[in-house]
């Protein structure tokens, strides 16, 4: 008598196969692509950076918070530069990992230098001392200050 699983047994074991290596070949042809980031990736950039520089943070503590609206108009504006900073430096034959931090490193850069000049500006047209400052000596008062207090808090 036959065996009457085993044409069965080695259609189903064909057809498993085939499965396999389709699923293989189309994942051989999958590939993600980190840069642009989406839109929605952006937004949430945009929505962090405003949290960061509008309530308490590390950053708020030396420079001050930044008003909430101006905060949104300032985020979006730095946001809108790094992206253009880092997209000009994008290569296709990159993996988008050093786009990244690019764009990340603009972002920072350019936050930090817009509370610098805020809290230079507010400095600056505050009577509190000779004309000649310089923003060198504000900023070494200022971190002295910070540095200061930031040894109480620790204890």
């Amino acid at each position: 008598m036959a065996d009457p699983e085993s044409p069965t047994a080695s259609d189903s074991a064909a057809a498993t196969q085939t499965q396999v290596d389709d699923t293989a070949a189309k994942l051989n042809n999958l590939t993600f692509k980190i840069w642009p980031p989406t839109q929605r990736t952006r937004d949430a950039v945009l929505n962090r950076l405003v949290e960061t520089l509008s309530s308490e943070s590390v950053l708020s503590k030396r420079y001050g918070t930044v008003p909430k609206e101006e905060a949104s108009a300032v985020a979006k504006l730095i946001e809108e530069e790094a992206f253009s900073v880092a997209d000009a430096s994008f290569s296709t034959d990159e993996d988008g990992i050093e786009i990244l931090q690019v764009y990340s490193k603009e972002i920072s850069k350019r936050m930090l230098d817009t509370v610098k000049a805020r809290t230079n500006a507010a400095s600056d047209s505050a009577p509190s001392g000779p004309a000649e400052a310089d923003s060198n000596n504000v900023e070494t008062a200022v971190g002295e200050k910070n540095s200061s207090s930031s040894v109480k808090d620790e204890d």
